[in-house]
């Protein structure tokens, strides 16, 4: 089968488009013929080796995967062959940049049926990771007011929409290039950060204060001052310390998704019945997976990009 793999960590240039065998589904494993690979900023630092994600070289990245099941291992009776599935997978094994993948059975869901089941792949971890994001470490309830800063980039597009239908009053910042989404997925209010300060454009005290933007330590400190005693300050972005303020009770978290199957079907659901819109930026072929980490490396990668491997 063919596959996008590296043999040594580094830069793009380290990626081979390359043929390798097609691999078996071990006990409570389910092999995927994949539909969609998407493109996640994470996929770069493993093939760099920036993150402290141990994986066996060589290695496929992609850990959304969409597909269709084709193969069952042992133990597997929730699933049944043929079946569209999407998951996050786990990110130390081989991943779905390739015309087959195998994943535990167990992180696998129905796949929505009002996208392209391709498309579909452009869900699991930025869905997941806005969700606990706000509900799990945000504690996010109705009439609450939640800042998201970094609105324009695909976690934040579900961010917004999920917090607006849960009810809360969303404050997000973007840039021109990202606005009309934005405003598109439910934001109230529109901060364009690269024209106005944010901390002067939020006048009002906000319950949760979502980061999920490159931002420096002293500027996130600055931010936690518009967030309302008792509130909660939660981060995406592990580089920077995600701050708190113990003085006034502000809580600190910093998130890490993890494959939650039950939240995933969720998801599903909300997209089935047209209350959450997956955004898909690009589709490429597989073969040019390579270009899009390259694209990424350099800062031209705009919304989620989704590989689409051969189909024969």
């Amino acid at each position: 089968m063919k596959a996008v793999r590296f043999h040594e960590t580094g830069g793009p240039e380290v990626l081979r488009y390359e043929d390798i065998d097609q691999p078996v589904p071990g006990p409570g494993e389910v092999r995927i013929r994949v539909a969609g690979s998407a493109y996640n900023p994470a996929d770069g630092g493993i093939r760099g080796g920036f993150l402290p994600i141990p994986v066996t070289l060589p290695h496929v990245p992609g850990y959304d995967v969409s597909g269709t099941i084709d193969a069952l291992g042992d133990g597997v009776e929730a699933l049944t062959l043929g079946q569209d599935v999407i998951g996050l997978i786990p990110m130390d094994a081989d991943g779905s940049a390739a015309q087959y993948v195998v994943a535990p059975a167990e992180v696998l869901v129905k796949a929505p049926t009002r996208i392209p089941l391709a498309d579909a792949a452009g869900l699991p971890s930025v869905g997941l990771t806005a969700s606990q994001a706000l509900f799990e470490a945000g504690g996010l309830t109705a009439g609450q007011r939640v800042l998201v800063n970094g609105a324009g980039g695909p976690v934040g597009g579900y961010a917004v929409q999920l917090a607006k239908r849960a009810g809360a009053y969303v404050i997000a910042t973007a840039s021109p290039r990202s606005g009309e989404t934005v405003k598109s997925a439910g934001a109230d209010e529109i901060i364009d950060h690269t024209a106005t300060s944010v901390l002067d454009a939020v006048t009002e005290p906000v319950d949760v204060l979502l980061n999920l933007a490159p931002i420096t330590t002293d500027g996130f400190t600055a931010l936690v001052a518009r967030v309302r005693d008792g509130g909660v300050v939660v981060s995406t972005t592990p580089m920077v310390t995600t701050p708190g303020d113990e003085e006034r009770d502000v809580r600190a978290a910093t998130v890490f998704v993890r494959s939650d199957a039950d939240a995933l079907s969720g998801l599903v659901t909300l997209v089935d019945s047209g209350d959450l819109h997956v955004e898909i930026a690009r589709r490429v072929p597989l073969s040019e997976l390579p270009e899009v980490h390259q694209q990424a490396d350099a800062g031209r990668i705009h919304g989620k990009v989704v590989a689409v491997p051969p189909t024969v």
